[in-house]
Formats: structure tokens, C-alpha cells, sequence
């Protein structure tokens, strides 16, 4: 008789199950597929549909990863996301193994973190950096070594650390990720005490942890007025740019292609230039960064005032989240505002 009924609860439950799932499906690919796969199957962000992935976490951590994301990492903090919109996405991400989500015991580790910080060192540390801050890059291909399919996590990060349980994690430590570079370190023969150090060191990082510091205003446009004409001030950029060990590339009238020909503003010009080893440098830390490269200086003539100005990379690289691509364009609008100084002197 229970066996019935529990049949005919199945039978009840799965058109609602089905229908989260598929409710799930859209905002999964609205919110998640760019980065993880139309599918799962991981691309800049980690694999979802792993069998040893789903097995390996509880639906807290996905929740909280979702909802808080992974600070100066690519992975942003979902807050406009509902609670029940994110229990969807879960439910989705679910239904592609079918099976149920684990359960982990909430009690800390007891561990030593000092011992705990050596053996991380000796053990983990060639995959998820001497700081545990995670691989170096994005995760797509450019941007990681060539022998790692997924880039590793970053565990000392205040998104992970709130979203993974001490179980979780030792469960992680013991098992690996079948599919993933991650071993299964409870049959290397690392002693489950050592794997609980490396715990107990892991969950001491949360008390030095900052909120990631984010400017509350950036402007958007670095503008410059020049006091010499038009002509003048086009030659000075392009003779600094010469001068600055970059590479001209061309010069284009800012409404080109927009307009017939005999229509384009003459006054409106945009100068494209290029430093091939910063760009090189740039794309292995966020090949995203090439939707803003090459460097490019616009200058204008507007009611007799020449206006130099230069999109700011930093109000671009606040819209990723990676920490290092911040620093590339803090460095790049740097470049801009000693180029344009120098030619407008």
C-alpha cells in the first residue's frame, strides 16, 4: 500500500517537477549559459552537468553561489534573482542527472590551519594558486594552461567560503571530481587528518577576507580639451603614440559607414593604435578585454572647442567581475591619459 501511494505521489509531483524544471530551462539560459554552456557542459565557468560536479554539492551551495556569486571573480552575484527563480534554476540543474542532491553535515572540521597552510601548499596550491585565490585567468582557453579543461576554483574567496560547508569541502578533498583535474586525494593516501588541516586553513581565510572595494563612481569618458587646432592636435596624438612605442593602426571618421560618404562629419576622427605585448599580456588574463582593443583616441571639433577623448577601461572592466582584468585596465587607462596629456601639452 505505501509503495502505491508513493507511486501515485511520483505520478502527482512529476508534471509540477517537469514544469519547474522547464520554468527553469529559460532562466538558466537567460542567466547562467553564457558562461556555463547551453547544456552545462562549462566553457569560462565550471561544468554543471558533471555527475561528480552534482554529487559533490548540496542545493545550499549552488543557492548561495548563485545569489552571491564569486567577488573579483567572472562569476557575478545573481541579486536580482528571485528566491524562487533561483530554486528553479536548481531544479533544472538537477534534472540532468536525475539525481537527488547530497546532504552534509553542518559542524565545522576540526583541524590545525598552520599545518593545514603547508600541506595546501605541497598539495593544492599548483592548481589553485599559493593563495588559494584560483587559476590564473577567465577559464576560456586563451587564458589558462593548455592542459587544464576547467580553470581551478578560487576557495579563498568570500562567495565560496559562504556557499561551502566544511563537509562539502572535505568531501571534495576526498572524492576529487571525476572529469576534472581535481584527484581524489583519499586514494593518493593522504591521511584524513591532513586533508582536515587543509579544511581548518581554508574556513581561517573568511575572517581576513574584504568586501572586493568597488568605486561608486567612474567616468565613463576621459575628455581633454586641446588648445591647438583640429589638424594639429590629430598629428600631435599620432607622432605620441610613435613616440610611445605603440603601433598606428589607422585613422577613421567617426561616422563612416553610417552615412554617404559626402555626409560624414570631417571634424570627427578616431585614432586606432596597439601595443602588441600589453595586448598579448591583456587577453591571457580576460580575453574579454579585446571588446575594448584595440586602443582607440577620438577627436572631435564642436563649437570650436577640439575635444580629445578616450573611453575608460576601468568603467568597462567593473562590468566583469575579475579582479585581474581590473588591473589591465587600470593599466590601459593609464596609457590613455599619458598619451593624451603628452599630445595636448
Amino acid at each position: 500500500m505505501k509503495a502505491m501511494l508513493s507511486l501515485l505521489l511520483l505520478l502527482l509531483l512529476q508534471p509540477v517537477l517537469a514544469s519547474h524544471a522547464e520554468d527553469g530551462r529559460g532562466l538558466f539560459q537567460q542567466n547562467c549559459a553564457g558562461c556555463h554552456g547551453e547544456n552545462g557542459d562549462g566553457g569560462v565557468g565550471v561544468p554543471l552537468n558533471l555527475p561528480a560536479f552534482q554529487a559533490s554539492v548540496d542545493d545550499h551551495y549552488l543557492r548561495q553561489t548563485i545569489r552571491l556569486g564569486r567577488p573579483g571573480r567572472v562569476m557575478p552575484a545573481f541579486s536580482s534573482l528571485s528566491d524562487e527563480q533561483i530554486r528553479k534554476i536548481i531544479t533544472y540543474i538537477r534534472s540532468w542527472t536525475g539525481k537527488p542532491a547530497p546532504s552534509f553535515d553542518k559542524q565545522p572540521v576540526q583541524g590545525d590551519p598552520a599545518r593545514g597552510q603547508q600541506l595546501f601548499a605541497q598539495h593544492c596550491a599548483s592548481c589553485h594558486g599559493k593563495d588559494a585565490r584560483g587559476g590564473h585567468g577567465t577559464g576560456v582557453t586563451l587564458s589558462r594552461q593548455r592542459d587544464l579543461p576547467i580553470l581551478a576554483p578560487a576557495l579563498n574567496n568570500a562567495g565560496f567560503l559562504a556557499a561551502a560547508s566544511d563537509a562539502l569541502i572535505l568531501n571534495t578533498i576526498k572524492k576529487g571530481r571525476i572529469g576534472t583535474p581535481m584527484p581524489a586525494f583519499a586514494q593518493t593516501g593522504l591521511p584524513e587528518q591532513d586533508m582536515k588541516d587543509i579544511v581548518a586553513w581554508l574556513r581561517s581565510l573568511e575572517k581576513t577576507l574584504q568586501p572586493r572595494a568597488l568605486p561608486e563612481h567612474i567616468e565613463p569618458v576621459i575628455v581633454v580639451e586641446a588648445d591647438d587646432t583640429y589638424e594639429n592636435t590629430i598629428q600631435a596624438i599620432k607622432d605620441t603614440i610613435v613616440g610611445n612605442n605603440f603601433r598606428f593602426i589607422r585613422e577613421q571618421k567617426l561616422e563612416q559607414g553610417y552615412f554617404p560618404d559626402d555626409q560624414v562629419s570631417q571634424k570627427e576622427t578616431i585614432l586606432y593604435f596597439c601595443n602588441f605585448n600589453f595586448l598579448y599580456d591583456a587577453m591571457n588574463v580576460d580575453p574579454r578585454v579585446g571588446m575594448f582593443l584595440p586602443c582607440r583616441i577620438t577627436v572631435v571639433e564642436r563649437g570650436g572647442k577640439v575635444l580629445v577623448m578616450a573611453t575608460n577601461p576601468k568603467a568597462m572592466s567593473i562590468l566583469f567581475n575579475n579582479d585581474e582584468l581590473d588591473k589591465a585596465c587600470d593599466t590601459m587607462g593609464q596609457i590613455y591619459r599619458d598619451l593624451i596629456e603628452e599630445a595636448t601639452l
